[in-house]
């Protein structure tokens, strides 16, 4: 009896050890599709149709690759995980990755070192997210819904080292941020043009884009997203670059459109340079406490070398307007090299307006700001209402916002109402006319997700607009003017 209890012993666990081996492909540089997992190893992966079961750990070893070029399904069973080492190419109109129940999540994808990473126009959700430890990676035109923390804990899109393109996605809804790097990695993703929403749903103390220290000579680029919070959620910022670990921070963050977050922009720590442009940073007040946040752009480090250039962009509905803390130091408009032309409206809390809250002993230049949008034209007294500096507090750094600026808004307002555009709601041929200020006009998905943009002549001009129907946004945009409508397609 104990020899047979013992036979029965060995096998279960003999048995556990394999299930727990998953299956590796050979890496004999081969290339792999679905189907041939399938044949060499059934017991690992199955298929019905498109729909391909995934039922226990996958590996895709060095110089071998896994590419699937055709709209399929692949379910995969809980806590389950694939991880490559060689290539991942997923390159068709439609791949969704997804959970056999989405009650109980896959583990997602650890993508190692050395692995060449492409995955466009895929569907990831109900898994452990993506952790990138590649330099090589790429996705594009992907959503990634409903991820939960799992081989990925930092993000749904977590990113290790080089300079990993991330475009054009809709990221939503994930238990973690959206983008991540750790504070010690050095990394300069392009992230440009994702939408962006509801990301942190665990209201961890976290922003939804959320990196760290930068490649030497390479800047981060956050461009053209559009990051919506979740107003239910309380702790989840906009985005953050932050540098604790003694490296440095290089980054481009232009033209995003920022708004019900706790916080909208965050810069911290010393040896970090960033501008900041023509970006929309709206009602991030999500926290509802200016003890500890709700800043439209907040910077803060403990000791000198911050170097951040801010111009055009519109602050409105946050609890502070722009806040500085320790060392930090701002340029919005020193009259030669920055023009200015940030705007500012109803950024404040317990009843008193903050525009720019400049709460170190630096000096700070801010010339050519509308500071005051709602009683444009202001006057330097309108300005300094809302500025508070050493006028107000004799230890605080003096902000120098002389002249205050409105008139470019008036320009804005004039192309916008002089630009017609017409028939409205349309079929897809439109026509726009009297154009005297903009070369291109760029059209966007309600969500936010560039669609296609076209050049502009003065005058004149018919479009063929190959849309779905629905609403879209066109933003117009000319030398020194931009400016955006709505549209419908029928």
């Amino acid at each position: 009896m104990k020899k047979i209890l013992l036979s029965l012993f060995v096998s279960i666990c003999f048995g556990s050890v394999l299930i727990a081996q998953g299956y590796t492909t050979p890496g004999t540089g081969l290339v792999y599709s679905l189907d041939d997992l399938v044949t060499d190893s059934p017991s690992t992966i199955s298929v019905s149709g498109t729909t391909y079961t995934l039922v226990d750990d996958l590996t895709i070893s060095a110089g071998d690759t896994l590419l699937i070029d055709s709209d399929i399904t692949l379910e995969i069973g809980e806590d389950i995980r694939i991880t490559v080492f060689g290539v991942f190419n997923v390159d068709s109109n439609s791949v969704v990755f997804t959970a056999i129940d989405p009650t109980l999540p896959y583990d997602g994808f650890r993508f190692e070192e050395f692995s060449d990473i492409n995955i466009q126009n895929a569907t990831i959700q109900y898994g452990g997210g993506l952790r990138v430890l590649t330099e090589t990676f790429t996705i594009n035109n992907s959503t990634l819904t409903n991820n939960v923390s799992g081989v990925s804990t930092g993000s749904v899109i977590s990113l290790s080292r080089g300079m990993p393109q991330i475009t054009n996605n809709t990221i939503t809804f994930n238990e973690t941020p959206a983008i991540s790097s750790g504070a010690t990695n050095q990394v300069s993703p392009y992230i440009f043009n994702n939408y962006i929403e509801g990301n942190n749903q665990a209201n961890s103390n976290r922003p939804q884009i959320n990196m760290g220290t930068t490649l030497p000579g390479d800047p981060i680029q956050i461009i053209q997203n559009t990051i919506k919070g979740d107003p239910n959620i309380d702790q989840a910022g906009g985005i953050a670059v932050s540098n604790f670990v003694g490296g440095a921070i290089n980054a481009i963050i232009d033209d995003n459109i920022i708004y019900d977050n706790r916080y909208g922009i965050a810069i911290m720590g010393n040896n970090s340079f960033a501008y900041i442009r023509n970006n929309i940073i709206e009602d991030n007040n999500t926290q509802g406490s200016p003890n500890l946040g709700g800043s439209g752009i907040s910077l803060n480090t403990s000791s000198a070398g911050m170097d951040v250039i801010a111009s055009g962009n519109q602050i409105r509905g946050n609890l502070w307007g722009i806040t500085l803390q320790g060392e930090a130091s701002i340029n919005l408009g020193d009259g030669s090299s920055n023009v200015g032309e940030n705007v500012f409206s109803d950024n404040g809390n317990g009843g008193v307006i903050y525009a720019l809250y400049n709460n170190t002993s630096n000096p700070i230049m801010a010339m050519g700001n509308c500071w005051d949008e709602d009683n444009a034209p202001n006057t330097l007294a309108d300005a300094e209402a809302v500025i508070v500096h050493q006028n107000d507090i004799s230890s605080l750094g003096l902000v120098t916002f002389d002249p205050v600026n409105c008139a470019f808004l008036s320009v804005d307002e004039v192309s916008v109402n002089d630009i017609k555009i017409f028939p409205n709601p349309t079929s897809g041929q439109v026509t726009l006319s009297n154009n005297i200020d903009y070369n291109q006009v760029n059209v966007y998905s309600v969500e936010g997700k560039l669609i296609l943009n076209k050049s502009l002549v003065v005058g004149d001009n018919n479009l063929t607009l190959n849309l779905n129907s629905g609403l879209y946004l066109l933003e117009f945009e000319g030398s020194n003017t931009k400016s955006t409508q709505k549209l419908i397609v029928q």
